[in-house]
């Protein structure tokens, strides 16, 4: 198991209470021993103007998963995790549902850690792959 903090899904899902998580409508489903599942639906606050998943939302949901997911694996109370560089491509579009973002672990250092994620529709198609770098550093 990779977690210092075991996930909690209902902390998880309170945390990102009156955040851009919750405009978004991501939620925390699932945690493994080493991944993190979270959904989002697509529909207006998610959708680009053309009517399809917009791949800034994509992104957002990677972005949380894997902040959230280096969170867990701080053992420092003292240091806490920031995204620092994040990529995407999007393989597919999505109009309607909901779709799910799985995280894992590519590596995890002492002061960087390397995330990916694959967004999946409810076909199970790939519709984006993320590749996530979070930097741990000192709690200011």
């Amino acid at each position: 198991m990779i977690w210092s903090q075991k996930p909690d899904l209902e902390k998880l899902n309170q945390f990102c209470q009156n955040t851009m998580c919750e405009s978004l409508g991501i939620r925390f489903t699932e945690a493994g021993d080493n991944y993190l599942l979270a959904t989002m639906p697509v529909d207006q606050r998610t959708k680009q103007p053309m009517g399809l998943l917009h791949g800034g939302a994509s992104v957002a949901l990677a972005e949380t998963l894997g902040s959230v997911a280096s969170a867990l694996c701080v053992q420092d109370s003292s240091k806490m995790a920031v995204g620092i560089e994040i990529n995407a491509n999007h393989l597919k579009s999505a109009r309607s549902g909901l779709v799910t973002g799985k995280v894992t672990a590519i590596k995890l250092g002492r002061n960087l850690h390397v995330w990916a994620t694959e967004i999946h529709n409810e076909a199970q198609d790939l519709i984006c792959i993320c590749r996530l770098t979070v930097m741990i550093v000192d709690k200011k």
